[in-house]
């Protein structure tokens, strides 16, 4: 009798097919879309305090009550939308996040006006060069100087819940650096889709 083949080797995510899925296509490779952008600086506010996995499982949730993320929808919420925001169970229920969802949309149709772009804005703390590949979890930073200068630029430009942790998780996963371990068969692939 043969043994099943182990499981591929992941930084993270291995055992929950949402995790893998999210792992394997879209962690780490490069975002550049400013709806896509705005939904990736959205989640991971949301995520600020839990783990990822809770707000992965709630993302069709937050795309339903976001319209999408379409940041000129979100822009034009009131009162009522954040009540009805706080009331859906498909979401991560916290006023202070929804408020800054919401804040968000604004400064980016801001930015707009003056000419610039969140993609302008997140891939500028793209470090150059990139840093080597981390061999191990510990390896990983939670924030750095980047990720700092990242979360001053956007709390300047008028965005909330953009703290440089929160601002290093969205580079991590927009590809504006990679944290695939050394050993992952995804670095390969993203390096690829760097380029």
């Amino acid at each position: 009798m043969s043994t099943p083949d182990p499981a591929p080797f992941r930084c993270f995510g291995t055992g929950d097919p949402l995790y893998e899925r999210y792992h394997d296509t879209e962690w780490g490779r490069p975002v550049r879309g400013e709806r896509e952008l705005y939904e990736r600086i959205t989640l991971e506010a949301f995520q600020s305090g839990l783990s990822w996995i809770t707000v992965l499982r709630r993302r069709e949730g937050f795309r339903a009550a976001f319209a999408g993320f379409d940041p000129e929808v979100v822009a034009a919420y009131g009162e009522d939308d954040v009540a009805r925001l706080l009331a859906d169970p498909g979401i991560v229920r916290n006023r202070l996040k929804v408020e800054a969802a919401i804040a968000n949309a604004r400064a980016l149709l801001a930015l707009h006006e003056h000419g610039g772009s969140l993609s302008g804005l997140v891939w500028s703390a793209a470090p150059d060069p990139a840093p080597p590949a981390p061999r191990e979890p510990a390896d990983v930073p939670a924030l750095t100087p980047a990720s700092t200068a990242l979360a001053k630029a956007l709390k300047a430009a008028g965005f909330r819940f953009v703290g440089p942790t929160t601002a290093y998780a969205t580079m991590q996963a927009c590809g504006v650096v990679d944290d695939h371990l050394v050993r992952c068969p995804v670095r390969a692939q993203v390096e690829v889709d760097r380029v």
